[in-house]
């Protein structure tokens, strides 16, 4: 299987860009600061003119950073990262003028209607999704050995039997290369291993527990006691789950903190902008992106991961992003933040990773 969507580059014999200036670059004049009029970057891939002859295409793409030029190469950092002297691309013109021009037609597939108005443009609880679970099922068994696939979870995921058991199983069978996540989901994952609870509710039958409400917290103290997550699955004895799969098969995860977490978990990371860094590391990998059910984790998410991917034949391909949730608001919100290639399913979490895993479970 190949991807289908083909990427469509700038045509630059065009006369504006052929006469477009070289970008103007300033020093950054301080550690952390940038050049007044700097170019803030987008989720679009975006081409820098570095030499009379030369458009670059930005390696990478994603919200809010500064472009920086070295020996004709383009390099893509966040500002609170910039060294002295760094030559920042400035301009906040996107069209050529100023050697800057942000291509966000790339991907864009030529519709068979191309009727100006027309009824339902966009998703909504009402648009059927069978073709968008058909599309990710070819997308995921591709990029299982061709690409990067990241989850990005809510808490919500670990609260059913049948869910759990789904990641647990993409997870062992190749369907992910890195899962990111708050301290809830690792929490009460754990909870419903040693418990089969979550948040004191049998994750099965729905009945809550007597004591209860305390499980999540007796696994707080239980895995801090053990000093690690994977040393908590030794000593209670865990055989299934999200997290127990993720330590068997070495998948790595970031866990987020929040100022309201309980605990937390040792492996959770209370630094924001630490944290920040490690899911910035597997964004920057990202050719598949899947969020459930956690509007902050897939805002904050899809703001750093980029719309493309430049392969090592030269070749550009998209970064798919799905949103799935229950309520328009989440995929409405990201998309309002300028991750415009995120695709919506909206639907009951639990329902969509058990569709997707019976499907990829027998193929």
């Amino acid at each position: 299987m190949s991807l289908t969507v083909t990427y469509t580059p700038p045509n630059f014999d065009q006369p504006h860009l052929k006469s477009s200036p070289l970008a103007t670059l300033e020093p950054a004049p301080n550690d952390g600061i940038a050049p007044a009029k700097y170019h803030a970057t987008s989720n679009h891939p975006e081409y820098i003119k570095v030499a009379a002859d030369k458009w670059a295409l930005a390696p990478e793409s994603r919200m809010d950073a500064v472009f920086v030029v070295k020996d004709n190469e383009v390099h893509v950092i966040e500002a609170r990262n910039l060294k002295k002297g760094a030559m920042v691309v400035t301009g906040r013109t996107e069209n050529g003028e100023e050697g800057i021009l942000v291509h966000n037609t790339g991907f864009e597939q030529v519709e068979a209607n191309e009727d100006k108005f027309s009824f339902r443009s966009r998703g909504t609880r009402e648009t059927p999704f069978s073709y968008s679970y058909d599309s990710l099922y070819e997308i995921l068994k591709h990029d299982r050995d061709h690409g990067h696939i990241v989850w990005v979870l809510g808490p919500a995921v670990a609260f059913d039997k049948d869910s759990r058991a789904a990641m647990q199983g993409l997870i062992e069978n190749g369907f992910c290369h890195g899962l990111m996540a708050g301290n809830a989901l690792a929490t009460h994952d754990i909870e419903a291993a040693v418990y089969n609870t979550g948040l004191g509710q049998n994750i099965y039958s729905q009945m809550l527990q007597p004591m209860g409400h305390y499980n999540h917290l007796d696994i707080l103290n239980e895995v801090r006691k053990a000093g690690s997550i994977k040393e908590a699955i030794s000593s209670l004895d865990i055989d299934n789950g999200i997290m127990y799969a993720c330590e068997k098969n070495n998948i790595p995860y970031v866990l987020a903190g929040s100022i309201r977490d309980d605990g937390p978990l040792p492996e959770t990371v209370g630094n924001v902008y630490e944290s920040q860094d490690l899911m910035r590391t597997h964004a920057r990998k990202a050719t598949t992106v899947i969020t459930m059910a956690t509007q902050l984790h897939s805002i904050a998410f899809g703001n750093m991961t980029p719309g493309y991917k430049v392969l090592k034949d030269g070749s550009v391909r998209p970064v798919y992003f799905y949103v799935v949730d229950m309520s328009e608001f989440s995929a409405d919100k990201l998309a309002n933040r300028g991750s415009a290639q995120a695709q919506a399913i909206l639907t009951n979490v639990q329902d969509f990773i058990v569709n997707l895993w019976n499907h990829l479970s027998q193929k």
